[in-house]
């Protein structure tokens, strides 16, 4: 029995968010919104997602001493996260900088901050939560030596679930690992880099997998998801709402779907029952404040 279902390591971010008519072309300037702050980051996203859930979950991460970091601190609390493993200085807690339009879409430019603090001598340290966890959850907003770090520590057993963005290549090491990655076209064609792209999700999923990730999983937005391992594909469909904002709703799906993968769920089950969760959040303004319950997912 361990002692967390979910262990998410990854990053803390202060989303400064402006809502535009249309987003800016290059040289232009668009007038916006007021400025809202909220708690962000896919780390931190991630972790209230599914503690929101009720999934017992704990964040390792790294925030800066600052008012940032203490609305970070406090928002995970209020969700119920274990943030014994968050630590605190080194740098400024990061900050991303979202623009909204009307549709619901986003651009987001991301300053690291101490997320880009956040070392493998942090992963080591914190061996007694990679014991005590069942699914290991991870992004790219954090340096990747600390990722490779993470996945040398998992115990045995332990699932490790890895969404790759920011995208960039990876190491086979980290690829094996992975159970599974999560990707969208974007970071699936990253990824393969060089090798042909192929004309669709299931090629996609098909040369990723030959790259050593035990099962993938392409996310496709309104279209749903496809999952894909040695057992085979499948396409899963996804929830039609009408969306407000899709801020962290791929943190959502991830960590809904890391949850489900740890209590059991075929990776088919649980990617149709993240679908609902990412559906539920792009309902409502924000990434944190937006995820669900229980009872809310039910109700799609």
């Amino acid at each position: 029995m361990y002692d967390y279902d979910l262990l998410v390591i990854g990053s803390a971010n202060a989303d400064l968010v402006i809502g535009v008519d249309r987003r800016p072309g290059p040289g232009e300037t668009v007038l916006g919104s007021d400025l809202a702050v909220h708690p962000g980051g896919k780390g931190a996203n991630q972790a209230v997602a599914a503690a929101r859930l009720g999934a017992r979950t704990a964040l390792l991460a790294r925030v800066g001493d600052d008012a940032h970091g203490r609305l970070l601190l406090d928002a995970q609390r209020a969700a119920g996260v274990d943030t014994v493993g968050v630590l605190v200085g080194g740098a400024p807690t990061g900050v991303a900088l979202i623009t909204v339009d009307p549709s619901g879409d986003n651009s987001i430019v991301v300053s690291p901050g101490a997320n880009g603090k956040l070392t493998p001598g942090d992963v080591r340290a914190a061996g007694s939560l990679f014991h005590a966890s069942g699914v290991v959850s991870a992004q790219l907003e954090i340096p990747l030596e600390t990722v490779v770090e993470a996945v040398r520590n998992l115990a045995p057993g332990t699932r490790f679930v890895l969404n790759p963005s920011p995208p960039r290549p990876l190491p086979p090491e980290v690829l094996a690992a992975c159970d599974p990655l999560i990707v969208n076209e974007h970071e699936a064609k990253t990824i393969l880099g060089d090798a042909p792209a192929g004309e669709g999700p299931a090629e996609w999923a098909r040369l990723l997998l030959a790259r050593g990730p035990r099962s993938v999983v392409v996310t496709l937005g309104a279209q749903g998801a496809l999952v894909a391992s040695a057992l085979g594909v499948a396409l899963v469909p996804a929830v039609r709402v009408d969306a407000v904002d899709t801020t962290g709703a791929g943190d959502a799906f991830t960590a809904a779907l890391a949850w489900r993968l740890g209590r059991g769920d075929a990776l088919a089950d649980a990617a149709a029952y993240a679908s609902r969760v990412g559906a539920a959040a792009v309902t409502r303004a924000g990434a944190q404040e937006a995820y669900p319950t229980p009872e809310e997912v039910a109700a799609l």
